[in-house]
């Protein structure tokens, strides 16, 4: 499709998908959504593609939130298409079974942050700040937030900024685990396509059974999950890349994968 929200790109098995529309923050509308929804779907169809990075265009935002202007006159309705699209999209990316680093590089408020907690990594830039705001314009989180950010902070931390609608820095998202890394913002998407390369030079199948092990195991019994994650490791005995990587690991030498 054309894309007029975002800027979507690949080079060397790394897609990035950039948010578009610095005049509103990147915040984000059914358009965008839309549009973030078909990239992440090419990235997970496309096996030239290994890693996925989201990023915002210009220094200021991420993805400031949703687009409260397009949101205004939503019937409970409409709100509800609004909000499924948005779950759709960032299940995609949580499940996509490759993995999907956000370089958080300023704002990253209500939808900013649901869309980074998709993500498996995170990496923000020091002028970066995450929250939560719905609550201070009578709603709450529609895209995840109850869910996923108790799951990556912990209850008590996720309350206080849903309850709230505060903002935290870029080393309070840090200190609470939040965030992987704080890095300059000069340094946010290199460093970001650095850790993304390296990746990528990975086997393929097995970085897809371990994300698949976690997301799935997460809310199995003990029992349950890692019966999941024998099996899942199981698998990786079928691919040319496990017996090279064993055969390279006896011979004292680099491995040479070949993503099957």
């Amino acid at each position: 499709m054309d894309y007029h929200n975002i800027i979507f790109g690949i080079e060397d098995g790394i897609a990035t998908i950039t948010f578009n529309r610095p005049k509103a923050l990147n915040a984000m509308n059914a358009e965008t959504m839309t549009e973030l929804l078909c990239a992440a779907t090419a990235c997970k169809n496309d096996a030239a593609v290994k890693v996925l990075i989201l990023t915002g265009s210009g220094d200021k935002a991420f993805v400031a939130g949703a687009d409260i202007s397009q949101m205004q006159n939503m019937t409970a309705v409409d709100a509800l298409s609004f909000m499924e699209l948005g779950h759709e999209t960032l299940r995609l990316i949580e499940t996509m079974p490759k993995p999907v680093i956000a370089a958080i590089n300023g704002f990253a408020l209500g939808g900013g942050t649901e869309i980074s907690l998709a993500c498996d990594v995170r990496f923000a830039s020091e002028n970066a700040a995450f929250g939560q705001p719905e609550i201070l314009i009578g709603l709450i989180p529609g895209w995840g937030g109850t869910q996923r950010l108790p799951r990556i902070i912990g209850m008590g931390r996720a309350k206080e900024l849903i309850l709230s609608g505060g903002q935290i820095n870029a080393s309070r998202a840090y200190e609470i685990g939040l965030v992987n890394r704080v890095l300059p913002a000069d340094q946010l998407l290199a460093e970001s396509k650095k850790f993304a390369k390296k990746l990528a030079a990975l086997p393929g199948f097995a970085l897809k059974m371990a994300k698949h092990s976690i997301n799935f195991g997460y809310d199995l019994s003990l029992d349950n999950a890692t019966r999941l994650e024998a099996e899942c490791c199981a698998q990786c005995f079928s691919t040319d890349d496990q017996k090279e990587g064993m055969k390279a690991f006896l011979e004292k030498r680099k491995p040479v994968y070949i993503g099957r």
